[in-house]
């Protein structure tokens, strides 16, 4: 009875989690670019017990049946892992020439994350004057992380201009008001070749772990991309919602049978401890 308890609070608590993770995926159906998350359960320590002699054995069940004779005992399960989908989401237009979409479905814009590099798909930039220069306009996202360029370097456009064209490779050429096309250098697009090893760090950004510690370099993972940038649109998350809401239907399901055999497994030792009264 207390190893049925213990597996099923174990359970109880990845159940928890992976609740926690449909919950952020419904609260994130509105956010641009934003990607879905799916846990995976695996199983934990079991002990397989052979209580049944070959002689004793139905040989046409045996070679029939699809799991192994005998009682499996298990400890529970754990969400083993956390797998982020990187399918495009629809897309939407906005007029707006500082929207901006990837449509390739691996490629993230590179932004500053507080020291780092963070990859984002949100193309919703803003600019806001340089404290450091009135004549310029730094390119932030709507957190106020500054947008890199190819180099690594936060992008500035001249303050006074009239339109602001970006090129289907993120080359970003600004017209001013005299008619003078400059160009503001080009946006830092990369291609995410292990997109599991991103990290949440919140405003819908993504950051890498530390790569030497897991034996890969950078190269492996990211790569420089040439582009494939919408002006004028921008990306809505990929969250299937009629999904996720099934999704939480059955989990409060699994979540109200594990309970209840918690209960069931309290009311019978309740019962044996008052036999041995």
């Amino acid at each position: 009875m207390q190893q049925q308890m213990m597996a099923s609070g174990v359970t109880l608590g990845q159940i928890q989690q992976q609740l926690d993770t449909v919950a952020n995926n419904i609260a994130n159906v509105g956010t641009n670019g934003y990607k879905s998350r799916d846990a995976k359960f695996v199983d934990l320590l079991f002990q397989q017990i052979d209580n049944l002699n070959p002689a004793d054995q139905d040989q046409t069940d045996t070679e029939n049946r699809l799991t192994p004779n005998g009682i499996r005992s298990g400890s529970g399960v754990k969400i083993g892992d956390t797998s982020l989908d990187l399918s495009a989401g629809a897309m939407k237009e906005t007029d707006n020439p500082l929207d901006l979409a990837l449509t390739d479905a691996h490629q993230f814009f590179t932004v500053d994350g507080g020291g780092a590099t963070a990859y984002t798909r949100d193309g919703a930039f803003n600019t806001q004057p340089d404290p450091g220069n009135a004549n310029q306009l730094r390119l932030l996202t709507k957190s106020g992380a500054a947008v890199l360029d190819a180099g690594g370097q936060p992008i500035t456009i001249p303050a006074h201009y009239r339109d602001i064209q970006i090129d289907q490779t993120g080359q970003v050429n600004v017209i001013l008001n005299n008619g003078t096309t400059v160009n503001a250098g080009q946006l830092g697009i990369v291609t995410i070749n292990r997109p599991q090893l991103l990290e949440s760090s919140g405003n819908n950004q993504y950051t890498l772990p530390n790569l030497a510690s897991l034996g890969i370099g950078l190269n492996q993972v990211v790569q420089p991309a040439a582009g494939s940038v919408t002006q004028g649109s921008l990306e809505n998350s990929n969250v299937d919602l009629t999904k996720e809401m099934a999704d939480l239907i059955n989990l409060q399901h699994n979540y109200q049978l594990n309970a209840r055999s918690v209960t069931i497994g309290d009311q019978m030792a309740g019962l044996v401890n008052g036999l041995l009264r």
